[in-house]
């Protein structure tokens, strides 16, 4: 343990060992990080807390631009933040290693042993003392006990899973060049299960760089014949969960492109090649992914008695503490966070402008307690939904008082709004010199290298 038990009341500032504050913050995605850099910032380096970021995972990478990196359009290296760097430069302790408990009691976080790749033990179980703990451990996809999912289906959850997918539709396409016999049935077909944000723009980018891809010598494949992208949604549209407008802009522009769209098609299993509808009928492919659904992880259930909906995330109440809990916060997907000023019941929808807006607030409730000062509620801003199409286009819709209501946008200028959000949060986390600079380096690699991941 990194740290004594406490043993006698003090100022909010300092901890009962007479320490600066310790604050915790478990996940590094695109709130948690963003908490601790400005923390680290705020208060760590001018020692008024000391911050520390618990995370399983070396690298950040930016959870909406997944599909991008698994249909090769983007570079995971370019767009990457190394942690150990990112707290030296902005003041907090970054430890790796994944929760594995919590003892309240104590207040301490569990931590299991990291291991490598090749298997080998880089760090011991280990505790880490708390007085304040953020959980910020996003989400996962929810394979809803569908047969062969996790055997057969590729999840975009991580940069890993995402290039693992890109490499295996570069080596599909490579066989196909090769062979000399005609292609199998499904050879060089893509299923994306689920019409979400995710399936919705995967299509489009695979739609776009696949032919990228076998223009560079791949010429033996006709990809307007050859590769074939299906698109299942069990509801009976496109881009449920957004309003019917996108859904319908989406829509139209997918099967223009050739995309094949089946709404009201529930998948009963996922076989090694191919999927099982619940109709019984069987549609063959290569390549199967599962974009359907999401919850929290699995570990959160049973994670010190906090109390946790049907989707393992963690109940809060407006101030963002956990209902059983006050010491103990929780923000992004993993938090069943109320919204205020809907109708009763009703939660934040997991998106990464509300983990983005949650960790600007959550700074500033942390500097309430080191102050000893009441907590104020968190009010979700919604500033509406946008839906990338790649090169070809960007649909969504913007609300606020900023566009007077609810402004249907699309295009140049919907893409513009689209990619400010990812600015938003590289702002967050590095500053506006850094980004600039970044942003300019990545214009002028773009025009010397090819324009998709060829490997």
């Amino acid at each position: 343990m990194e740290n004594s038990a406490p043993k006698a009341d003090l100022p909010a500032n300092l901890n009962v060992t007479g320490q600066p504050h310790e604050v915790v913050v478990v996940g590094g995605g695109a709130g948690g990080l963003e908490l601790v850099t400005c923390l680290g910032d705020r208060l760590g380096r001018r020692g008024r807390a000391r911050i520390t970021l618990i995370e399983k995972t070396r690298a950040h990478f930016w959870k909406p631009h997944l599909h991008e990196l698994a249909a090769g359009s983007m570079d995971l290296g370019s767009y990457e933040t190394d942690y150990l760097a990112q707290s030296h430069w902005h003041g907090f302790r970054y430890r790796i290693g994944e929760m594995a408990g919590l003892d309240r009691a104590q207040k301490q976080v569990q931590v299991a042993p990291f291991v490598d790749e090749d298997g080998d033990q880089v760090t011991p179980a280990r505790a880490f003392h708390y007085d304040t703990l953020v959980i910020a451990v996003g989400s996962i996809t929810s394979d809803f006990g569908v047969r062969g999912v996790r055997d057969h289906a590729f999840r975009l959850d991580t940069p890993s899973e995402a290039t693992h997918f890109h490499r295996r539709l570069v080596n599909a396409c490579i066989r196909a060049h090769a062979q000399t016999a005609p292609l199998s049935p499904g050879q060089l077909q893509v299923i994306l299960i689920g019409a979400g944000a995710t399936g919705v723009e995967l299509a489009a980018e695979l739609h776009r760089t696949t032919r990228v891809l076998v223009s560079y010598g791949l010429d033996r494949i006709d990809p307007d014949k050859d590769i074939r992208l299906v698109l299942l949604e069990a509801s009976d549209r496109i881009l449920p969960a957004l309003p019917e407008r996108l859904s319908d802009g989406a829509r139209k522009l997918l099967q223009g492109l050739g995309v094949q769209i089946r709404t009201s098609s529930l998948v009963k299993e996922v076989l090694p090649d191919g999927v099982r509808l619940g109709s019984g009928e069987i549609i063959p492919a290569e390549l199967v992914v599962w974009a359907a659904g999401v919850k929290a992880p699995d570990f959160l259930r049973d994670l010190g008695g906090l109390e946790v909906n049907s989707t393992n995330q963690l109940a809060v109440t407006p101030t963002l503490q956990t209902t059983r809990d006050p010491d103990v916060f929780a923000i992004g997907d993993c938090a069943a966070c109320p919204w205020i000023g809907m109708e009763p019941g009703r939660l934040v929808p997991p998106r990464a402008q509300a983990a983005h807006q949650q960790a600007t607030h959550m700074l500033g409730q942390i500097e309430l307690r080191l102050r000893g000062a009441g907590l104020r509620p968190w009010r979700y801003r919604d500033f509406g939904s946008l839906v990338s199409l790649g090169e070809y286009s960007t649909i969504g819709n913007l609300m606020g008082t900023l566009v007077g209501g609810n402004l249907w946008v699309e295009g140049y200028f919907a893409r513009m709004m689209y990619v400010s959000l990812y600015k938003m949060h590289e702002l967050a986390l590095h500053g506006f010199w850094k980004v600039a600079l970044d942003t300019l380096a990545r214009m002028i690699t773009r025009r010397t290298e090819p324009h998709v991941k060829l490997h």
